[in-house]
């Protein structure tokens, strides 16, 4: 007999929140790099990075700007599969894990406290920047749990 929706819901774990939690957002910010505000606003912070500065002459704002929504859309939807096959899994938290350890580095060249104040008073690009521990650290667990998934056969 299969499960009712009401009891493959009570069997939902942390695990599975987290995962589903962090796909939406890899789903909503790939998305997003597709559209012309968010390429200009993200070409604001990547156009003059060591990483991303090469890739602007090259395909231009917007074309770097879906270069980057790809990443985050195949690293949601790997990490999505990683429910059910945990190798999928672990590329797409690896990928994850990439994307904010590489967002979190932005932080190292610009200011992130507010003018005039002292830490913990973030200004916005810190407050846009500090999410991403949080995110990273879901990342960082997803990759765990697969690992082990896999070391245990499943």
């Amino acid at each position: 007999m299969k499960p009712t929706a009401a009891a493959r819901l009570a069997t939902l774990d942390g695990r599975a929140a987290l995962r589903l939690g962090i796909v939406l957002i890899f789903l909503v910010f790939g998305y997003m790099k597709f559209l012309p505000y968010e390429a200009e606003g993200v070409a604001g912070i990547a156009r003059d990075y060591w990483l991303f500065g090469w890739l602007y002459p090259l395909v231009g704002v917007a074309g770097a700007s879906i270069v980057i929504g790809v990443l985050e859309l195949t690293a949601g939807v790997l990490i999505a599969l990683g429910g059910r096959f945990p190798r999928l899994g672990l590329v797409g938290a690896l990928m994850g894990v990439a994307t904010f350890v590489v967002t979190l580095s932005f932080a190292l060249g610009v200011p992130i406290v507010e003018p005039g104040y002292a830490f913990p008073a973030l200004g916005s690009t810190g407050q846009f920047l500090a999410k991403d521990i949080g995110l990273l650290a879901i990342c960082v667990f997803l990759l765990l749990d697969a690992r082990s998934r896999i070391a245990a056969g499943a």
